[in-house]
């Protein structure tokens, strides 16, 4: 609303880009950024698995575990895909708690309190640095974990080895992201993506060098990998904490006479804590699936083939993600200004960009699932059994993108609620059930894989009934306002 000032002139306010940019550039230019910087993030694990997995083909041992056919599995890359749900967990509680440490500081930042949100930034990081070390303890005791869900000396060894190394020295991650969301709280998403890269590229170089050693180096096998991605993540934090201390900044990281603010912690954690809670679920599922393969069906060829299989899916679903975490905020701010035109326009466009991305993946996943696998299993232990599940589960992918796509609108609608319902149904309510039932019943791995089309459906269902309901309830009697 515009006032007129004292001295005659005219006090017009900034308009907001997300209440004026047409929403198709608006949406591009948001999510490109958050695209590229989940790419990077993906990039580690996916390194580390192809790496790994080229280590296994190279090994020829004799005491090689056998899946349930009594056919050799790839220890190597079994091992790091049962470590995958503890690696789940660590990025869980350290993203959770840096989107709290994010709200907080934006929030205050929006209200001018820069003090406060000096506070912010501290004690996030006071708070990542803790739970790092939470963590970095219990890598003295993952043993037992890994004998949950295997029996050979050899794969157990492996998958301790690597894990501990990952848990030890996980304070540079931790303190990575902490560092990364400083910067994004501030709208400074490129010097944040610089930090991401810097330590996916190391981690890239790094892998072949240490895992087989390269130019002198000695060859650490699946040690290596772990070296490789520890030392990406402490070189990234390294380049993080520099942008942050020496930049010119709103924010300003300083423990000079620090002291805990429990106010601060509390308001971090009120954000951060359901964000953990959500992210954690895929850790559970995760160590869910593992059970149903090694202990139910007794074929670790089931575990190789998830862990491969969530690695590659995350280079389509990161894109994904980064569209719809970009429309929450446009969806956010519209709901807000009562612009019903605007939001559906935002909510229908990230439904049609999220489809389209889902059935690029689909037809990847159908075309070509054989040479996908075959970049991780040139002897052909998995190849046909995990054709099966990339040709089986991507039939649940155009389903994902709707359901992702209603769960972000709820996030947006401060209906958080129904989204953590539809991610609870999608990941274990629906899918750890269904899997175990087919397991039982059919006794092959193959079967276990039309579990994800059950759960989609049934969450998909789901976020659509509570979409409608929440549409005429909070959506519909909104005020046209101006589209663009």
């Amino acid at each position: 609303m515009e006032k007129t000032l004292n001295n005659g002139k005219i006090d017009r306010p900034i308009a907001n880009k997300m209440g004026t940019k047409p929403i198709g550039r608006l949406l591009f230019g948001m999510a490109v950024p958050l695209v590229i910087s989940m790419l990077v993030q993906a990039l580690y694990n996916v390194v580390d698995s192809y790496f790994v997995a080229k280590l296994g083909d190279m090994l020829e041992t004799g005491s090689a575990a056998v899946d349930a056919l009594g056919e050799k599995v790839n220890i190597p890359l079994t091992a790091v895909s049962l470590a995958y749900p503890i690696q789940m967990l660590m990025i869980a509680v350290s993203v959770g708690t840096s989107v709290g440490m994010n709200s907080y500081i934006s929030r205050n930042l929006g209200a001018g309190n820069h003090e406060a949100a000096n506070k912010g930034a501290s004690n996030g990081i006071f708070l990542l640095f803790v739970s790092s070390l939470v963590f970095s303890v219990l890598g003295f005791f993952v043993t037992p974990f890994f004998k949950l869900f295997a029996d050979d000396p050899e794969l157990i060894e492996n998958g301790v080895t690597y894990l501990r190394i990952c848990m030890w020295f996980c304070t540079g991650i931790f303190l990575q992201l902490g560092c990364e969301r400083i910067l994004q709280s501030m709208g400074k998403n490129g010097l944040s993506m610089t930090t991401q890269l810097i330590g996916a590229i190391t981690n890239i170089i790094l892998d072949p060098i240490l895992i087989f050693g390269r130019f002198g180096f000695p060859a650490l096998g699946i040690a290596g990998a772990a070296y490789a991605t520890v030392i990406g993540q402490w070189l990234g934090l390294v380049v993080a904490l520099v942008l942050v201390l020496f930049g010119d900044h709103t924010v300003k990281l300083s423990f000079k006479g620090f002291r805990v603010c429990g106010e601060t912690v509390k308001e971090i954690y009120r954000v951060g804590l359901p964000s953990i809670l959500l992210q954690a679920i895929g850790s559970v599922m995760n160590v869910g699936m593992n059970s149903i393969f090694s202990r139910v069906l007794a074929d670790n060829s089931g575990v190789s083939i998830m862990g491969v299989y969530f690695k590659v899916q995350s280079l389509i679903f990161m894109p994904l993600f980064g569209v719809t975490n970009a429309s929450m905020s446009i969806l956010a701010y519209n709901y807000g200004a009562r612009n019903r035109l605007r939001l559906t326009k935002a909510w229908r466009l990230t439904l049609i960009v999220a489809i389209v991305i889902m059935l690029i993946g689909t037809l990847m996943f159908q075309l070509f699932p054989s040479d996908i696998i075959r970049l991780f299993d040139e002897k052909g232990r998995i190849a046909s059994g995990g054709a099966a599940a990339f040709r089986i589960i991507s039939l649940s992918f155009v389903l994902a993108a709707a359901s992702i796509t209603n769960s972000v609108t709820f996030n947006a609608l401060g209906r958080g609620t129904a989204s953590m319902i539809m991610s609870l149904i999608r990941q274990l309510c629906v899918l750890l059930p269904a899997a175990y039932l087919l397991a039982v019943i059919f006794k092959n791995v193959e079967s276990v894989w039309w579990s994800f089309l059950i759960a989609e459906f049934v969450a998909f269902a789901y976020s659509f009934i509570m979409l409608r309901r929440i549409w005429k309830k909070d959506i519909a009697h909104l005020p046209d306002g101006a589209s663009i």
